[in-house]
């Protein structure tokens, strides 16, 4: 069994967050699960965020929307591909 996750840390979430949405919505159709996390809300929301996603289709493609998410500035995305070794 292998599994394709991306982590985002999104600094300035104010410059960052349309440029980001509009990436993981053309995206859309290889994100199986989504869930975003920042600190606090409301008067004391913060500028940085925390995006993991669960993302299904071909590594290639998945290398893609890390590579365009990295070119937002304020963004690190990471693509990480954990594997359950077969047992013989």
């Amino acid at each position: 069994m292998t599994k394709h996750v991306l982590i985002a840390l999104v600094g300035m979430r104010n410059e960052a967050a349309d440029k980001v949405q509009k990436i993981l919505t053309g995206w859309g159709c290889f994100i199986k699960t989504r869930l975003g996390l920042h600190e606090d809300v409301l008067e004391n929301c913060t500028q940085t965020g925390l995006i993991f996603l669960e993302l299904v289709g071909e590594p290639e493609k998945l290398q893609e929307l890390e590579r365009k998410l990295n070119l937002i500035p304020s963004v690190n995305a990471q693509l990480l591909t954990l594997t359950i070794p077969v047992k013989d």
